[in-house]
């Protein structure tokens, strides 16, 4: 069983940034892939990013390439997301997910265990 919870999000201007933390609990947490997802109200559950059990491979929603970076440090239990140029249509809550597997996927059904979800909003 693995717990996670998220933190760091909040309210910010377009072209800010924020760092979303979340921290697991459980022994097993280094051979989790690790994933955040977000979803918007009235729409749904969407990819954002993903990062192999290892760090050594990750993966990007298109519509965050290039501005959103993904990273884990086993030794803390912990998956960040830091997330640079924000835009409003970045608002969102953001889900940190865990899956018993050592490589990502970009599918909700694939993860196993969520946190309760951490609320970004980016003012225009």
């Amino acid at each position: 069983q693995v717990q996670l919870v998220e933190s760091g999000g909040g309210l910010v201007q377009a072209g800010g940034s924020l760092r979303l933390s979340c921290a697991a609990s459980g022994r097993t947490f280094s051979s989790y892939a690790m994933g955040w997802f977000r979803q918007a109200p009235g729409k749904e559950r969407e990819f954002v990013a993903a990062i192999r059990w290892s760090g050594g491979s990750t993966f990007y929603a298109n519509s965050v390439k290039g501005r959103f970076t993904i990273s884990r440090d086993n030794a803390k239990n912990t998956v960040s997301l830091q997330m640079n140029s924000l835009k409003p249509e970045d608002t969102a809550v953001y889900y940190c997910a865990a899956r018993r597997q050592l490589a990502w996927s970009i599918y909700v059904s694939d993860y196993d265990y969520w946190g309760q979800g951490t609320q970004v909003t980016v003012s225009s």
